[in-house]
């Protein structure tokens, strides 16, 4: 029994569709990212899949990974087993597709970059919000630049600042902005039955590997690189440590500079 997660099958079980829940802000803890990679385990014996589709329950799709588990003592099992989610979907090589709603932050949106499609409601505020803590995303290093441009990602990862609905439909992040909530499930609904589920399940597997040979290579390649330089070297900073206890302390961050 799945405590953070849902899970539904539709379009004749051809559609597996995720949902985050933990009955706040959909955050990415220890619990909920173990129970995705359950269930992507489960989707690997699965042959007749033609996508994976993730939202959060409620308003917002998530406010990101568990800040608790950010502490120095945690983020080493915190981030390897964060970023075994990314591996496996890159595994899995399923086509996926991220519903957003109101806040994406953090590591929920790069769940959401790791997505190939991502589409979203006018409520829709992304953010990778890591450097107001004084930490750094490693997915969303690798996979915004790859997405929108180094530029483009490059102001995004070092300012922290939210992204709304229209600018990210602009800048070519989201794929298409609906009215409301209720108009994106109608129009995701209408834009798989035009685009995915004709197709075989199995090619639809090749043509993802084949679209994201570079993206793939560079995940697998790199992501570890950033994995060792967070845990080994940022976390051993005083700010990094400052950054994370000040925000769960609900103070202002008394930053030293090393």
């Amino acid at each position: 029994m799945m405590e953070k997660i849902k899970l539904n099958f539709t379009h004749n079980n051809e559609v597996a569709n995720i949902v985050l829940d933990d009955g706040k802000g959909n955050v990415l803890d220890n619990t909920m990212m173990l129970e995705l990679l359950e269930l992507f385990s489960q989707f690997k014996d699965n042959k007749d899949i033609k996508l994976i589709t993730f939202q959060g329950e409620g308003k917002h799709f998530s406010f990101g990974a568990s800040v608790p588990e950010h502490t120095k003592e945690y983020a080493e099992m915190m981030i390897k087993t964060f970023h075994r989610i990314f591996f496996k979907i890159i595994d899995l090589s399923i086509p996926t597709l991220a519903k957003i709603s109101g806040q994406c932050l953090g590591g929920g949106m790069e769940l959401a970059l790791a997505c190939n499609f991502m589409f979203a409601d006018k409520t829709a505020i992304l953010a990778q919000p890591e450097i107001i803590l004084g930490v750094f995303p490693p997915p969303a290093s690798i996979m915004l630049p790859l997405k929108i441009g180094n530029a483009r990602a490059e102001e995004i990862l070092l300012t922290g600042r939210n992204i709304h609905a229209e600018e990210g439909e602009r800048i070519g992040l989201l794929n298409k902005v609906f009215e409301d909530k209720e108009a994106l499930s109608a129009g995701v609904d209408k834009w798989i039955n035009k685009n995915i589920i004709p197709k075989s399940a199995s090619s639809l597997k090749f043509a993802v590997k084949s679209a994201r040979t570079t993206f793939n290579y560079i995940m697998s390649n790199k992501l570890p690189v950033l994995e060792h330089m967070y845990v080994k070297q940022l976390m051993e900073t005083k700010d990094a440590n400052e950054g994370i206890n000040s925000f769960l302390e609900k103070r202002k961050p008394d930053w030293v500079n090393c």
